[in-house]
């Protein structure tokens, strides 16, 4: 029996470095993650955390590996109480596009998480692809 994980594939009309900085810099991520921003140092053994317009976070995490700009890998944690899964974005240039692949795995057996993020990755990783490409982020119904 495999294992339970989620992948998603776009391709976005923006540069590696462009989407890099979107993914990793707090000032992208507060205008397409529903106003939360990401935080690290980005380095092997460092903390990620998603942290929310009032000071607190969504999730921790560690990151497992930053190879800018073409992987970042890192753990998700302290979610619905269960142990962390793991988050590894694939950049690849393909001509005017990059090709993002994002796979989220390692889930707890009977994952609570797996079928949230399921719906969370898809609209959050589109609102970064319209903020790339058309200077807007799209609206948050969850925030």
């Amino acid at each position: 029996m495999s294992k339970p994980e989620f992948v998603y594939v776009t391709y976005i009309a923006s540069t590696l470095d462009k989407v890099w900085e979107a993914l990793t810099t707090g000032e992208f991520t507060r205008q397409y993650w529903g106003g939360r921003t990401i935080q690290s140092e980005w380095k092997p053994g460092s903390a990620v955390k998603h942290v929310k317009e009032d000071g607190s976070f969504d999730w921790e995490g560690e990151v497992l590996k930053a190879e800018p700009p073409k992987l970042l890998a890192y753990t998700f944690g302290n979610v619905l109480g269960e142990r962390p899964s793991r988050v590894t974005f694939e950049l690849a240039q393909l001509g005017a596009h990059v090709k993002l692949t994002l796979t989220h795995d390692q889930f707890a057996e009977n994952s609570k998480v797996l079928p949230a993020i399921s719906n969370g990755w898809p609209a959050i990783l589109s609102s970064m692809k319209s903020l790339l490409e058309t200077g807007k982020a799209l609206y948050p119904e969850w925030r």
